[in-house]
Order: C-alpha cells, then structure tokens, then sequence
C-alpha cells in the first residue's frame, strides 16, 4: 500500500503526525490538485515538497528550499508518500523518526502540466505549474542519477523553476520565512507546543543545525514564560531576574 512506509517509520502514540486513516480520491488529468511545502527543522533543515496524486502526498525533500531562479537547480530527495491529512500538519515531532519542528511554509493547488503523470513519474520528468503563496507558475522536477548531487540513486531528483513570469532572482525562503497557516516562526510554534521538550536532548547537538536549535528553544522558552506572565530563562534554565529600576536621589 502506498502508505505502508510513511506507517511503518513512526510511533503515533507519540508522534501527532496524521495516521492516514482516511483515504480519498485525487482528480485524474490535468486537474488542478492540493500542494504544500512545509519547511521541518529536524537534523537539518529542508523543505518537504508534496503533491497530491492517487489519495496520497508524493513528497520530496529539499535541502535548500525551492528556488524562483531558472538557472538554479535544487536537489530534491524523493521520500515515502504522506497522507493527505498531513498537508496542513504544523507543530513538534518531539522524538523518533523526524523529530522536530514542522512549519506549513506554502500551499495552495497544483496542475501537472502532463496528460500521464505516472508516466512522467516513470520516465523521471514531471512539469507542473504551482498556484501557491509563495510559489507560483511552472517548474519541472526531473530523476537524476546520484554523482554529484547526492548518491541517492533513483531518490535524487532536480526542482528547477521555469522562466516565466514568476520566475526571478529573490531568495524566497529568506524573503518570506514564516508560516502561512499561523504567520509564525520555529520559536513560536515550539512555545505553542511543549519549549521544555529539548532542553536537554535536541534533535541536533551540533553544527549549524544545533545552534539554529539553541537559539530557536532559549527564543520559544522566553515566549512561553512572557505568556505565562512569568520571567524568562536563561541558557542554563535558571529564572532570569527581573531589573527593577534604580531609585533616584534626591
């Protein structure tokens, strides 16, 4: 089953990922159909690219982000499907398989830009167009073969923007960081959830993803305490003391 994978790599006592129970039918054709982009800070940061297609999310994983420049090819790592459900999914994987933070950075409605998509599946040259927030117009997703852009075999795909009217030399993942379901960031998403839950043991401990993860959980601890109307913490835990203002002689 096409789900089997997505189901087999995670605990959903723990996880609050959707478990998919509920299948439905995607349009056949050229048929415009549902796409998100959620943007998952877990051992390192990437942007899960997904497309509707046969009752499930076809789904890549872009280390980079898309990018709207032509000229730029973005290595995309073709993952197992998702459920439908999970196309508005946004919140904290706290352990296993994923662990992280899960931002919906995009979404809106796709068209294939093909008479067959599995075939274009098959033959490893999928074009679409995208009708997003953030991504709009043609794109191509096209198989490679390993070597320089990843060794991953028949996984490694190319997303590469089409010239259009869309297309263009603006960073979009740095020009528009945040969510579009809760205009949020990491920090306030994960002090919406549980701040405290990597205090001590984080999804990554070093590089730049570790430090990304320092400073997103000491932000999200500050934004739960301020909420709470108590004082925020400090790197260690501790409560921080409030300043109180020094009295003026007279």
């Amino acid at each position: 089953m096409a789900l089997d994978e997505y189901k087999r790599k995670r605990d959903f006592g723990s996880s609050p990922e959707p478990a998919g129970a509920q299948p439905r039918p995607s349009p056949p054709g050229r048929t415009p159909r549902y796409f998100c982009v959620q943007k998952h800070l877990a051992s390192h940061l990437h942007y899960d690219v997904r497309l509707e297609h046969n009752g499930v999310l076809l789904s890549w994983a872009v280390p980079k982000g898309p990018s709207l420049d032509p000229a730029v090819k973005r290595l995309a790592m073709h993952v197992e499907d998702h459920p439908i459900e999970y196309g508005d999914f946004e919140g904290v994987i706290p352990s296993g398989y994923g662990a992280g933070i899960v931002m919906l950075w995009d979404y809106g409605t796709w068209t294939p830009e093909v008479d067959d998509v599995d075939a274009a599946l098959t033959k490893g040259d999928l074009k679409f167009a995208l009708d997003g927030f953030k991504l709009k117009g043609s794109w191509v997703l096209v198989r490679t073969k390993g070597g320089r852009w990843g060794g991953g075999g028949d996984r490694a795909w190319l997303l590469i923007k089409h010239r259009d009217h869309w297309a263009g030399p603006v960073d979009i993942a740095e020009f528009a960081p945040l969510s579009v379901k809760s205009r949020s960031d990491f920090a306030d998403i994960l002090s919406a959830e549980n701040p405290d839950v990597w205090r001590s043991k984080r999804p990554a401990k070093g590089g730049d993803t570790g430090a990304m993860f320092e400073t997103i959980i000491a932000r999200a601890l500050d934004i739960s305490a301020r909420r709470a109307g108590s004082t925020p913490l400090d790197k260690s835990g501790a409560r921080t003391r409030r300043k109180t203002p020094a009295r003026k002689s007279r």
